[in-house]
């Protein structure tokens, strides 16, 4: 059995919350030039030009793109033939985030009360979604979730009778209804069936795909590519000054359900869409 000591994964993962929040990722930064060739407002234009520039300075400069840099949303995929030693796990990613949070001079944006409100000037603890699999690596995957995209985000138990129609309706409704709330262009996470917790974790998991990848089946391709074109017909538009890119990708993610069930869930990615991902 494979080991890894906790002190490279605590590593890992101060780094990985550093190069998240200051290097955007060439899929979105391909997506941003792609919607310039097709967005026809000129308002719309110089605030994707700004975008743009925004990721390039963060980048030479290694600063956060975004003063929101996040909660600390970490995917874990354990090897089942690894085993981790000296420490705890969770212990030891909740220590990279607080260096990397830190030494990146990152804001810390979590309270560690939902009521009471007192900020852990540490942003932790993270949220960790632990996975086992097959082998002897640890895949982290880290994506920083900013409050305002994450404040839109919504859930629905529709009806079985309600099917595609139902999923395009309810998507579709809710990116009408945050509008310029989610700091358009945004990327939409959709997750269907499970529970009512697993579509949640669908739809947040959703957003890790890179942009530009259909989903594998045609079904489902064909589904995000409607949605898409639905969303960017609102004219919502970026920074939602209006136009007709409102956002950059649909990523939709499906699991079995209850045959008295319909889950979807909606879970909405700024344009700063940030991961970072090590496998160690």
């Amino acid at each position: 059995m494979r080991e890894i000591h906790v002190e490279k994964v605590r590593d890992c993962v101060k780094e990985m919350c550093i190069d998240a929040n200051n290097n955007l990722g060439q899929d979105v930064v391909g997506a941003f030039e792609h919607s310039l060739k097709i967005e026809e407002s000129p308002t719309g234009r110089n605030v994707l030009e700004l975008l743009l520039e925004n990721a390039k300075i963060a980048r030479q400069e290694q600063v956060p793109m975004c003063q929101d840099t996040g909660f600390a949303v970490i995917f874990a995929e354990v090897g089942q033939d690894l085993r981790v030693v000296g420490g705890d796990l969770r212990a030891a990613i909740d220590e990279g985030v607080r260096r990397g949070y830190e030494e990146g001079y990152l804001r810390k944006s979590i309270v560690s009360d939902p009521i009471e409100r007192v900020n852990t000037k540490d942003n932790t603890p993270a949220v960790v979604h632990f996975d086992i699999v097959p082998g002897d690596k640890l895949k982290l995957t880290i994506a920083p979730k900013g409050g305002g995209s994450e404040n839109m985000s919504a859930l629905k138990m529709l009806k079985p009778a309600d099917g595609r129609q139902g999923v395009i309706d309810f998507v579709v409704g809710q990116a009408r209804l945050a509008g310029p709330n989610p700091c358009p262009p945004t990327v939409l996470g959709v997750g269907i069936g499970g529970t009512f917790e697993k579509v949640a974790f669908l739809a947040k998991k959703a957003l890790l795909r890179p942009l530009g990848q259909p989903h594998p089946s045609p079904f489902y391709a064909e589904m995000e590519k409607e949605i898409l074109d639905k969303v960017n017909n609102t004219g919502i538009g970026p920074q939602g000054f209006g136009g007709r890119v409102t956002s950059l990708a649909v990523h939709i993610e499906t699991y079995p359900c209850h045959i008295a069930s319909f889950p979807v869930a909606l879970n909405i990615n700024c344009h700063a869409s940030r991961h970072s991902e090590r496998v160690l």
